[in-house]
């Protein structure tokens, strides 16, 4: 069998992922916090049929070898946490990273979370919570009889509460970073878990360690440029095509070789 035949297929198979992942980007692209991903290709093991730097007499070698590839494969999807933009949407619970750092969130499970998602809400408990429900760490909750809450850009909470001018400290959210946050699990939901390749969190207060600082009543928009997704659509659908005119001449040749 021709090799181009399958080599052909792989490269139909690596841009159809490849238009799986633009598909998610653009999907995505109102999400808010959401990450750009794409995706990482690697070339397939060669057949080695002329060794480089062989022998060809006792004093010469030869300059090039004969290496025949086998495709393509996709090894990773790569996410890039580049900051999105900041939008300013006038709702108290509103919260943005401005800089690196994750919100940190306790899973059902009781694991930690770590979103870039601050669209937070209030639960029937008064618990500040994601918008699936799940609390922020440490743990804040809001006096029923409260008449506005501040949040300052180190993550203190704080409210006034009726029949008291004076502001009461209710919480400071919490934060963490990771050395490679690319490694990052993502588990839907805006949410990511601690992997063995994120490496450990380091938890710290907003605006040291290199922690961003928190900006309330706004929200960090996904950093999706949509003209680079359609245009990387464009070539992904150029690649499929050309791929499939691979598999088509190879079938032509095979068609006249068997009338031979």
């Amino acid at each position: 069998m021709m090799n181009s035949l399958w080599i052909a297929k792989t490269g139909m198979s690596a841009q159809q992922t490849q238009l799986d992942v633009i598909s998610h980007n653009l999907s995505n692209v109102s999400t808010t916090g959401y990450k750009r991903n794409s995706a990482m290709f690697q070339d397939l093991i060669y057949q080695n049929l002329r060794q480089v730097g062989a022998q060809t007499t006792e004093e010469n070698q030869l300059p090039t070898g004969l290496h025949l590839g086998l495709g393509v494969n996709v090894v990773a999807t790569s996410r890039n946490f580049t900051q999105g933009s900041l939008q300013q949407s006038g709702n108290n619970l509103d919260v943005a990273i401005d800089g690196n750092g994750f919100f940190e969130v306790t899973l059902p499970d009781g694991t930690q979370g770590y979103t870039r998602d601050g669209s937070f809400k209030l639960d029937s408990q008064g618990r500040v919570v994601t918008n699936g429900g799940l609390p922020i760490a440490p743990g804040i909750t809001v006096p029923p009889n409260t008449k506005s809450i501040s949040i300052a850009q180190d993550g203190t909470v704080s409210a006034v509460l009726d029949g008291n001018p004076q502001p009461q400290q209710l919480g400071q959210l919490a934060m963490a970073s990771f050395v490679n946050s690319a490694g990052l699990e993502p588990v839907g939901q805006n949410l990511y878990r601690e992997s063995a390749a994120s490496g450990a969190p380091q938890q710290g207060q907003p605006g040291t360690n290199g922690l961003g600082v928190v900006k309330q009543g706004f929200l960090e928009n996904s950093n999706v440029n949509v003209v680079e997704e359609l245009v990387s659509m464009i070539q992904t659908q150029r690649a499929y095509e050309m791929n499939s005119k691979a598999i088509q001449t190879s079938d032509q040749m095979l068609a006249k070789l068997s009338q031979l």
